[in-house]
């Protein structure tokens, strides 16, 4: 079973994705990690943000690696774990350019597509997980949050990650994600089609993550080849 968890930065897809692989069983993504790795992995070689083709050439390279697991997503560029770098600020900053690359996009879905394929079953979560990247997954979820509760999250994240970074700095980011990730040309922030919608503003992770079980279990009781109006009933 493929479940899809798209939604802006800050809305809890992480989080949500880990804890319900977790309580189900099956590997996690986290497809920002992917973005992530490229962009530091950019930033080191000090290629061109703007190089298509120089970043494609990045994504397609067999220095970077992620490991999905049930609990975590380890990241390693050159042999190294990278898995906390790649959560700083400095990454944060740069990573809608990567995001913006086409052929960055196409070399990741197509990574993604894969991995989906190997595993079988997972949980994935990202900006255009149930749009572009698993079109016909077997329950979508769309996650959102309003800004300031989305940039406290992630303020408080960061804090607890040892960075020293300002709440104003983070809303200022997660604005600007916000706009660059819904006017991009490739694969866009919306709101996939049959997606459940999510707000996380009031909720806590662990209501989260019940209705979302709560939705998977209703949809894995329905007929094997039962029709999309169904599902979505």
């Amino acid at each position: 079973m493929i479940i899809t968890i798209d939604g802006p930065a800050g809305s809890g897809k992480s989080t949500a994705a880990r804890k319900l692989a977790a309580r189900l069983g099956v590997p996690y993504l986290d497809t920002g990690a992917m973005y992530r790795v490229v962009t530091l992995a950019a930033l080191r070689r000090r290629v061109d943000l703007h190089d298509d083709a120089g970043l494609a050439e990045i994504a397609r390279g067999d220095d970077w690696d992620l490991d999905p697991g049930p609990t975590h997503i380890r990241a390693t560029l050159h042999g190294d774990d990278v898995t906390e770098e790649i959560r700083s600020m400095y990454v944060a900053d740069h990573t809608r350019f990567i995001a913006a690359s086409p052929s960055v996009r196409a070399v990741l879905v197509a990574r993604q597509r894969e991995i989906g394929a190997r595993l079988g079953s997972m949980v994935t979560e990202g900006r255009d997980q149930g749009s572009v990247a698993f079109p016909n997954a077997d329950v979508k979820f769309y996650l959102d949050a309003a800004i300031d509760k989305r940039a406290e999250r992630r303020f408080h994240e960061l804090l607890a990650e040892g960075e020293e970074v300002s709440m104003a700095d983070v809303l200022r980011n997660l604005a600007e994600r916000d706009e660059s990730d819904s006017r991009r040309a490739v694969a866009p922030l919306r709101r996939p089609d049959g997606a459940i919608d999510v707000d996380t503003t009031q909720l806590s992770i662990h209501e989260v993550v019940d209705r979302m079980a709560a939705e998977v279990e209703r949809v894995a009781l329905l007929p094997s080849g039962a029709s999309t109006e169904a599902r979505e009933s």
